[in-house]
């Protein structure tokens, strides 16, 4: 156009920074750059500005993250005499509210309601949908109200968030609340919201409710398209999906209602709405759970039927189940086929191996096992060190027990105080009590963990004022639990029945020194 003589005006401008801010091939630092000498280029060759070039160049700007310059945009826009108007700022909001820009997003909207520009439902919407993903749900609920009281009618996304977002928070009556208000304003519920329901009151372990909700959605007579803001879920969805079939079955099966759970899944399907993966891993972990390993085998053998691998999560519900039953050979075809399908185990799935191996007095293949997990790129942690340790222990091979301590420390895995207190109690067990003492006193130098509450009835018998008189009335306060006496307690009766009564008098003195 410039070379034929012919001046791009400001229509031409516009599309081509349109164009430009469109382009999802292209780098975001491209695409800045690209905008930018287009919109100087602009400004060089004295277009006249309209509202439209300013707001796609502010739009561009906002979603490469440039949200300063996006603003001062704005400020320019306004400086010549235009107004942005309600599409604009609600653009520009919703990239700062996408970026969790929340002060921003607030700013902007004030600064729109002073210039006379007056928000509508989408800009509303936008403005609580920001501020409830960052946990603000009150001040989401203000802006809620605010609008209700302006007269700007909130839609079902409106309604959608914040009960997604109270939800999410755990606060299911005011959830509820909402809900009620919405079906009385004549405002119909779409696929998400009741999904939204169905699986809040699931996590809130409120099954008979999901239920319930489940139930009222079956029955409406019309459930309106999901709307601009979830994407992800199928516009045209009018019935229950897969993720509200997914919500309820896993509620149920943490409930152990595993039976109406699989009637579900066979309503589910009957209803041609195709399982995923999610369903039929929650379906799986839940029979497991409840000790039906055949019902679990059977739904697994489904799951294959449709197309789907198992994944880790399932793997690890069936093998769990296994090491209940202690039917370990066939835990251990269950791991060896997850390798076949190049599905890598995690270091819990190793442990739980390693650990019940050590349990069913196979510590040479458990110590086999951790070795190759290493081989496979999955280090152990104190926990898979400790259960093979304590299997060690248990086979009487203390000395291999000691060798892993030095190991973990040579791979910079430090022991924690259960490590510690299997090996001593092992090493007190076969009369190695000089040993015992030696692991205490390097216990208490440099590895005691002062926070750990998980050993409260440790200290169960003892007075609470004896132990303040220890000189410990600070560590107290920190923390009801003192794991290390007991250990002391052990090693000292270990001493006295082994004659060593000077050695149980030093114990004494070392504990009454803290």
């Amino acid at each position: 156009m410039v070379k034929c003589g012919c001046q791009p005006g400001h229509v031409a401008y516009n599309k081509l920074i349109s164009s430009i801010c469109g382009n999802e091939e292209l780098p975001s630092s491209d695409v800045l750059e690209l905008a930018e000498n287009a919109y100087s280029k602009m400004l060089a060759d004295g277009v006249v500005l309209n509202k439209i070039d300013v707001s796609n160049f502010a739009r561009c700007l906002c979603s490469v993250g440039n949200f300063e310059k996006a603003c001062k945009i704005i400020h320019e826009m306004m400086r010549k005499g235009f107004i942005p108007d309600t599409s604009t700022y609600s653009k520009v909001i919703a990239h700062l509210g996408n970026a969790s820009k929340v002060e921003n997003t607030f700013l902007l909207f004030e600064e729109m309601k002073e210039n006379g520009v007056v928000p509508d439902v989408r800009t509303y919407t936008i403005l609580i949908d920001s501020f409830c993903k960052v946990g603000l749900i009150e001040q989401a609920r203000n802006w809620f109200d605010e609008m209700v009281k302006g007269g700007c009618a909130p839609n079902v996304v409106t309604y959608t968030d914040l009960i997604h977002a109270y939800l999410k928070a755990r606060k299911v009556s005011k959830a509820d609340e909402l809900f009620e208000m919405m079906l009385s304003k004549g405002c119909i519920p779409n696929v998400v919201t009741y999904t939204a329901l169905i699986d809040g009151h699931c996590k809130a372990g409120q099954i008979e409710k999901a239920c319930q909700v489940f139930a009222r959605m079956q029955t409406n007579a019309e459930i309106l398209d999901v709307g601009l803001y979830f994407k992800e879920v199928d516009n045209e969805a009018k019935t229950p999906n897969v993720y509200t079939y997914g919500a309820l079955v896993d509620g149920l099966c943490k409930a152990y209602k595993v039976k109406e759970a699989h009637e579900l899944l066979e309503a589910m399907s009957a209803s041609g709405c195709k399982p995923n993966r999610v369903v039929f891993g929650a379906l799986i972990d839940g029979f497991c759970k409840v000790g039906k390993l055949d019902e679990a085998q059977e739904v697994f053998s489904e799951m294959l039927e449709h197309g789907y691998d198992p994944n880790t999560f399932i793997y690890s519900s069936l093998m769990n189940r296994l090491f209940k039953d202690k039917r370990m050979d066939l835990a251990l075809k269950v791991l060896s086929k997850m390798l076949e399908n190049s599905c890598t185990p995690d270091v819990i799935i190793y442990t739980e191996m390693i650990d019940g191996l050590c349990k069913s007095g196979k510590t040479d293949e458990a110590y086999k096992l951790m070795l190759m997990m290493e081989e496979k790129g999955c280090y152990p942690n104190v926990v898979t060190y400790t259960a093979m340790i304590d299997g060690f222990g248990k086979a009487g091979k203390i000395d291999k027990g000691l060798k892993l301590l030095e190991q973990m420390d040579s791979k910079g895995c430090a022991p924690d105080f259960v490590t510690y207190k299997v090996l001593i109690n092992h090493c007190c067990n076969v009369g190695q009590l000089d040993k015992a003492h030696e692991l205490l006193e390097e216990m208490t130098q440099t590895h005691w963990q002062r926070h750990i509450s998980g050993y409260r009835k440790i200290v169960e018998g003892f007075n609470k004022d004896f132990i303040m008189s220890l000189g410990l009335l600070d560590e107290v306060r920190k923390s009801e639990s003192l794991p290390v006496i007991p250990l002391y307690g052990t090693l000292s009766n270990s001493f006295i029945k082994a004659g060593r009564l000077e050695a149980a008098l030093q114990l004494h003195q070392e504990l009454a020194s803290f």
